[in-house]
């Protein structure tokens, strides 16, 4: 593959970023709000199931005492 000059590196960059297709701000605030939901819901589904792991594992410890 032949290496291009700077010039024309530059100027295919351009001409690539001009065929993405951007969102708009709406887009990008559901997206973002959704993402948040989904990660707090995650966070909160992994402590309730390390809470329970925790509370098992003490449950199964105490009666080897």
């Amino acid at each position: 593959m032949a290496r291009a000059n700077p010039f024309e590196f530059l100027q295919q960059v351009r001409q690539e970023t001009a065929k993405v297709t951007w969102p708009a701000w709406k887009e990008v605030w559901i997206t973002t709000a959704m993402v948040l939901v989904m990660v707090t819901l995650a966070s909160i589904f992994f402590m309730i199931v390390d809470q329970g792991l925790g509370w098992l594992v003490r449950l199964v410890l105490s009666v080897f005492r």
